[in-house]
């Protein structure tokens, strides 16, 4: 299963690459348009909005799955093994409530939003926008399962770190 879900991560990496790039050409296009031919581009600021919140909802989820995300590791890792893996469920149980929330609202809003379109893009509709919501509350609210089980039916390792970002620009 984590085999599995590290591929389906590695696909997300590619796609949020994927989305970063797409932002990238929009927002040049944008920006020529605008300085170098005087015809400012109605929709690009709205695409590219679009962009940024896909790109930043599907980069949650691959920094949720390799441990990005802001933690207090400074106090957890002085606990001992026992205290930790209850800290450590306590913390995931949380999270996984909130992703619970991301994609049950997520989707009950990708519902209501219906045939709505957006504003300068007639054919794009905000339903397609707003299924970011759902679709990576899903996929994180896998992460932490598959977490969850992991500190529930495996003994702690106290060796193994939780890979968190030191602020280093090497890593």
């Amino acid at each position: 299963m984590e085999k599995l879900l590290g591929r389906l991560i590695a696909l997300i990496e590619w796609w949020a690459v994927g989305l970063l790039a797409g932002l990238t050409l929009v927002v040049c296009l944008g920006v020529f348009f605008r300085y170098v031919l005087n015809a400012s581009l109605v929709w690009y600021d709205e695409f590219a909005s679009y962009l940024l919140v896909w790109l930043t909802f599907f980069g949650t989820v691959v920094a949720a799955y390799h441990r990005r995300h802001i933690g207090f590791e400074l106090v957890v890792d002085k606990l001992a093994p026992s205290t930790r893996r209850v800290v450590d469920f306590i913390g995931e149980t949380a999270v996984l409530g909130f992703q619970f929330v991301l994609l049950y609202y997520g989707w009950i809003l990708t519902q209501k939003m219906g045939d709505e379109t957006a504003i300068s893009l007639p054919w794009i509709k905000v339903a397609w926008v707003t299924s970011v919501l759902p679709l990576t509350g899903g996929l994180m609210l896998l992460i932490s399962l598959t977490r969850l089980a992991g500190i529930v039916f495996r003994r702690p390792n106290t060796k193994e770190a939780h890979g968190t970002w030191s602020g280093s620009s090497s890593e």
